[in-house]
């Protein structure tokens, strides 16, 4: 139960700090081994597609230029909700899938309204301690049309 939390936690915190725009407080939460990737399957061409995969330090990159890139910077809110806990290869590590979902509120008038759907699908080491750490992200999304200028990752 107290692992539980901690992942619960962990995963918050990220959202949190994504949200925030607090990338550094994103990257504290991750692995030295980190790895995070987005993809969605494409009934099109029935293949899987990857659509970004980095490792800690592409992500840390990636992340120092966001402020530099010329993007839509309308707010976005990560909510997820907790669905499995599985143990995974790793010692001390669990594999956690969670539902995802992801909105944007207009500045201007305060509309809401959902970009994307998908799943974390998270590799999270757990020390003896409870202190958590994320290893590995899959962000496997089922919606494909982004639309224009999202360049931080969910």
């Amino acid at each position: 139960m107290q692992n539980e939390t901690a992942i619960r936690d962990l995963i918050a915190r990220t959202c949190l700090a994504l949200d925030g725009n607090d990338y550094p407080a994103y990257l504290k939460l991750c692995a030295t081994d980190f790895r995070y990737r987005i993809t969605a399957y494409s009934p099109e061409i029935r293949k899987d597609m990857n659509w970004l995969e980095k490792d800690r330090k592409g992500m840390k990159d990636l992340l120092d230029l966001l402020p530099k890139q010329n993007m839509d910077r309308t707010p976005l809110t990560r909510h997820f909700s907790l669905f499995l806990v599985e143990p995974a290869s790793g010692e001390g590590c669990v594999k956690v899938t969670s539902a995802l979902q992801l909105f944007r509120t207009e500045r201007q008038g305060g509309d809401t309204s959902l970009v994307a759907v998908g799943k974390y699908i998270d590799e999270i080491r757990v020390d003896a301690e409870g202190a958590a750490e994320l290893v590995d992200r899959e962000v496997r999304l089922d919606t494909r049309m982004l639309g224009k200028g999202y360049h931080v990752p969910f």
